[in-house]
């Protein structure tokens, strides 16, 4: 056998196994009337979503926000910054159909995904308006937006918090 015809045989047993080895990746979508489960998962069609690349507080979680000001003594005041966080998305959202793209489920079997109101990405919209934090465990993709939110002190921002995986962590 010339060397050609066993490179071309090598190269189409690459290919084949390639293929073989390889799972397709295939993207999934949903949508849908959305129900807010929390500032980062919601139902539509009864399947759960986990918004992709964010984290926004718990339900049970409380934020620090300023409540009176006296010269250089700043008085702070708790707040259910999850349920803020849960009552915004409830908002944005309302009664529009939610479009819903994800590739992969996580553990608890919820898609992970980006969703859309219209040509609205709202991971996107939390993070850049401080209700959530981007998650950079599984994504980068929202730091510029939370670094924008941080600056401009735009909701968990204008106080203190506990990042939310921390504030899971502590309250197990």
């Amino acid at each position: 056998m010339n060397y050609f015809k066993l490179q071309k045989k090598i190269f189409y047993s690459l290919i084949i196994f390639f293929f073989l080895i390889s799972k397709p990746i295939h993207s999934l979508e949903v949508e849908g009337i959305a129900k807010v489960i929390d500032g980062d998962t919601i139902v539509i069609n009864k399947k759960k979503i986990r918004l992709f690349g964010i984290d926004a507080p718990e339900l049970a979680q409380h934020c620090k926000k300023p409540w009176i000001q006296f010269n250089f003594v700043t008085l702070n005041k708790k707040y259910k910054c999850g349920l803020l966080a849960k009552e915004k998305l409830k908002k944005i959202i309302s009664k529009n159909k939610i479009k819903c793209k994800g590739e992969k489920y996580d553990r608890y079997k919820r898609l992970i995904a980006i969703c859309y109101k219209q040509e609205i990405d709202l991971n996107k919209w939390m993070v850049k308006n401080g209700l959530a934090v981007n998650y950079s465990k599984y994504s980068k993709k929202y730091i510029s937006l939370e670094i924008h939110a941080k600056r401009e002190k735009l909701g968990l921002w204008k106080g203190q918090f506990d990042k939310p995986w921390e504030w899971r962590k502590k309250n197990k």
